[in-house]
């Protein structure tokens, strides 16, 4: 049986994260505070990574946002509705209701960006400590590491997430990656909450 070389992916070494707290500590502002102006706790951003991981691990990942639905289609009739100056306002307003159930809703792509899977982690309960401020958070460590990562200061986690060749293997280890940052560099939970 022939000997396979698995592709490396994207590696996201100790080196990397050390240069992302050098990075991290000279930023104007704390990396830590999000928009509410409140510190997270390096844990409560480590959990909002790991549960993104597990997002796109479910649902998948996408290099940028996709639907998939038919742009030509038209009603039943073959009549856009747009276009149909006879119809009523309660037509219409039914028209672009079942346009909204039948033609999005069901054929939405259900993978998510880097960007989506952060933002939607906050904005879901079901994960404990994790809000809008810690996906901002998180959003700041994964461009530290990033930067730190490409040597580029003015590099951006998402912009990095959507190049051509990038893949979920490597998205997930820059996930991962960002959970060991906060957990290593991130302040503990007593001293965000003083904060």
């Amino acid at each position: 049986m022939p000997k396979t070389t698995p592709i490396p992916g994207v590696v996201f070494t100790e080196a990397t994260l050390r240069k992302a707290q050098e990075l991290a500590a000279q930023s104007y502002g704390s990396v830590w505070t999000g928009p509410s102006g409140e510190e997270s706790s390096g844990e409560a951003v480590a959990r909002h990574l790991e549960a993104t991981i597990v997002l796109l691990d479910k649902d998948g990942w996408s290099r940028v946002t996709t639907y998939y639905r038919d742009q030509d289609k038209e009603t039943a009739s073959g009549v856009n509705p747009a276009d149909d100056e006879s119809l009523t306002v309660k037509q219409m307003v039914r028209a672009v209701l079942r346009f909204l159930h039948d033609d999005i809703g069901p054929d939405l792509d259900p993978r998510r960006t880097l960007d989506t899977a952060l933002r939607h982690v906050g904005e879901d309960d079901a994960h404990g400590s994790t809000d809008a401020d810690t996906a901002t958070v998180a959003g700041y460590v994964l461009d530290r590491l990033i930067q730190a990562h490409t040597g580029s200061p003015s590099a951006r986690a998402t912009a990095w997430s959507e190049r051509q060749h990038r893949t979920h293997a490597d998205i997930t280890a820059l996930l991962t990656a960002g959970v060991r940052f906060a957990r290593t560099h991130g302040p503990s939970a007593s001293n965000a909450r003083a904060a």
